[in-house]
């Protein structure tokens, strides 16, 4: 979950409207000439990586080429699919109402379900807390598993995991063993988290926590692709191990990148497969999709990650209203917010998504 400031981004006073905002991200941004393939090294070096991950635009002198977009084109295509989150929270931490709901969501259309994390929580509740401390919350991947055995179709994702909380040897375990028995349907959505209070309870440093983030999903891919597993970096190294099975999709887990921040954003770009904007309206969509198009500037993306899909969990509102609006920004993806109390209400907001899937 995002912390309250990004949920209630709003455009500044005088900015223009989320179309205008989707026509400005309308950015050209380039997968990378080289191949992201060189020949087998030994190990991956995170610290080498850092070097290459950031590569500013040439100013002046001969343009590059325009290359193929990997941000989606404003203006929607062939529709915005739906998805639910907060599958392992409220009335969906009982594992009956989780797996009712995910059904009833499969049936209606829906491509994915969704969860999200928090270890722990404030009590009593503090800035900058999301939820009261007696809110279940349920463990992301131990729900999917379950919901994997419940359902036969929808991607379980998670949105987000908290990930320098991690060991990121025992995730990327976890998260192939999902990907195994739910048949390939896993998406590991990461961000670096906000929450201090956790970070503390915890006993991992909040400091560079945006780095450990970064050289995590690195450290899990070469988990997940490397014929002889090896990573050296500044918080992981690891050398002479393997980790069976490897997860089901090719390259491993899709990774989705949470979180507004601009380190969020060019995380994005450079490492993910995908982005996952929590509790944004439209005006900030647009802000965001800005922001993105800023970070592919500067940031190099490997072509192997393909185009970047954008999903986005809208505040409460008028679905029917809000879905046009973001499909005119190329959102690829709602997962409607379902954190609620009681099963009758899920199955409701399940029966007002089906309603926009097309």
């Amino acid at each position: 979950m995002s912390p309250p400031a990004a949920r209630s981004a709003q455009p500044p006073s005088g900015s223009t409207s989320s179309a205008g905002h989707a026509r400005k991200a309308r950015v050209s941004i380039s997968r990378t000439a080289r191949s992201t393939t060189p020949s087998r090294r030994p190990r991956v070096d995170a610290r080498r990586a850092a070097t290459r991950k950031s590569v500013r635009a040439p100013r002046g002198g001969a343009r590059r080429p325009v290359p193929p977009r990997y941000l989606p084109p404003p203006g929607g295509g062939s529709g915005v699919r739906i998805g639910l989150f907060g599958i392992n929270l409220g009335a969906c931490a009982r594992p009956e109402v989780a797996a009712r709901v995910a059904q009833a969501a499969e049936a209606a259309g829906f491509d994915s379900v969704w969860t999200g994390e928090h270890v722990v929580l404030p009590d009593p509740q503090a800035p900058p807390s999301p939820a009261p401390p007696q809110t279940p919350f349920l463990d992301p991947l131990v729900a999917l598993a379950h919901l994997a055995a419940a359902t036969a179709r929808v991607r379980l994702a998670t949105g987000i995991v908290i990930l320098p909380q991690r060991n990121p040897l025992v995730l990327a375990k976890e998260a192939a063993t999902l990907d195994v028995v739910s048949g390939g349907r896993a998406l590991l959505g990461v961000g670096a988290g906000y929450l201090h209070q956790e970070f503390a309870a915890l006993g991992v440093p909040f400091e560079r926590r945006g780095p450990r983030t970064d050289e995590y999903i690195d450290a899990m891919r070469a988990l997940w692709t490397m014929e002889r597993p090896a990573f050296s970096g500044a918080f992981v190294s690891f050398a002479g191990v393997d980790a069976q099975p490897r997860p089901v999709q090719k390259g491993g887990v899709p990774i989705v990148v949470g979180g507004a921040s601009p380190g969020a954003l060019r995380r994005a770009v450079a490492r993910g497969h995908g982005w996952y904007g929590f509790a944004l309206d439209p005006a900030a969509t647009a802000r965001c999709l800005e922001g993105l198009a800023r970070a592919a500037r500067d940031v190099e993306r490997p072509a192997a990650l393909g185009r970047l899909e954008i999903t986005v969990t809208p505040p409460p509102g008028d679905l029917a209203e809000q879905a046009p609006r973001y499909r005119e920004l190329g959102v690829d993806r709602l997962a409607l917010l379902g954190m609620r109390a009681h099963e009758s209400a899920l199955l409701a907001l399940v029966e007002e998504g089906a309603k926009l899937v097309g």
